[in-house]
């Protein structure tokens, strides 16, 4: 339950739902987000608190009511999440733009909402391992076919560019284990762990945990490439009530950036949402938003997806992604192509 404050600053209507929420009125079309534990995701679990959105069927907050749409907020694992994506069990999910080209194969979609990007929130920490040279000696612990794998392969490439340097992905032994395990790992003093590659939480955790802990490098090196956002899946999309429901999600996403920039209550907001990210506090969540910088506005949201530069950052994601074998024949498109199977489309928080 969000605190006396937060309550404080609901709508003012009364129910027994958190936030004063009102019942759904019939024939309002429903639709359904499923969202993980992430930084800018996680703001849509506080504005069901903050009664901007009531989670459950039937129920509306204040930002469903002003657009005249229910939306559904469901809770899950990340992977969890996109499994209901490519099964037809949510109309909408969170997800990064890799996973986006990788999946939406299965289930074509529509990036309309970029909500962050990784600027330092995914990390290549180490122990007693001072460069690049050196770190070829040991495995480094992370997720293969994720963002760890795709950021540590481009940090590298990145660093060779900016020294001069020789090095390449392919010498170094990127090991396949779960974040949460390597960071454990590493955190408990196991010596097979001199290297891990993780996101946040876990990077801060880490460094928490162990004083010789540090980062080799991290996303810092290729802000914009590592982009988390709200994919709509195309048959969704043609449902009565879509715009309403892309527009609602939309507004509540940068609902959510003005409480947290708010003087008066910006802190707590931002308190309930690290509540929602793995329990943690203001000064490591203070850190978290620096290290995953939020599209805080339409028109940020909007620059990024009209920009040459995350046009090519696509292409680099695609490069990777199919080298890999994470995906054969991607199709996307930034023109409105319905026949590809990932179009990043803003155009509806021209709406806004």
């Amino acid at each position: 339950m969000c605190s006396a404050l937060l309550l404080s600053g609901c709508n003012n209507s009364k129910s027994d739902s958190v936030g004063g929420s009102k019942p759904t009125p019939e024939d309002t079309p429903t639709f359904t987000l499923a969202w993980s534990e992430y930084p800018s995701w996680s703001v849509f679990g506080v504005a069901h608190e903050l009664g901007l959105v009531d989670k459950e069927e039937g129920k509306m907050g204040s930002l469903e009511e002003k657009h005249g749409v229910d939306i559904v907020l469901e809770e899950a694992t990340y992977d969890t999440c996109l499994n209901r994506y490519t099964s037809g069990n949510c109309d909408a999910v969170c997800m990064t733009n890799m996973d986006a080209l990788i999946i939406c194969p299965s289930r074509s979609g529509v990036a309309f909402l970029p909500t962050s990007t990784s600027v330092g929130a995914d990390a290549c920490i180490v122990v007693g391992i001072d460069d690049l040279d050196a770190l070829k000696d040991h495995k480094i612990y992370g997720l293969e076919g994720t963002v760890s794998q795709y950021c540590f392969a481009r940090c590298i490439e990145e660093i060779a560019k900016e020294t001069g340097g020789d090095q390449k992905p392919g010498d170094y032994q990127f090991t396949n284990q779960d974040p949460a395990i390597a960071a454990a790992a590493m955190s408990g003093n196991q010596e097979t762990h001199q290297a891990i590659m993780v996101w946040n939480p876990f990077v801060l955790q880490t460094l928490n945990d162990r004083a010789d802990a540090k980062v080799l490098f991290d996303s810092s090196k290729i802000p914009g490439e590592i982009v988390d956002m709200v994919v709509v899946a195309a048959e969704s999309q043609e449902k009565e009530g879509a715009d309403k429901f892309m527009a609602a999600v939309a507004d509540v996403f940068y609902a959510m950036n003005a409480e947290m920039a708010s003087e008066e209550r910006g802190d707590e907001v931002l308190v309930e949402v690290g509540k929602k990210f793995s329990q943690l506090g203001l000064e490591d969540m203070k850190k978290v938003v620096q290290q995953t910088q939020f599209y805080k506005t339409a028109e940020d949201a909007k620059k990024l997806m009209a920009s040459d530069e995350f046009k090519q950052t696509m292409e680099v994601v695609e490069k990777f992604c199919v080298e890999q074998g994470l995906v054969k024949d991607p199709t996307y498109t930034f023109d409105g192509d319905a026949t590809a199977a990932l179009q990043f489309d803003a155009s509806i928080l021209d709406t806004l």
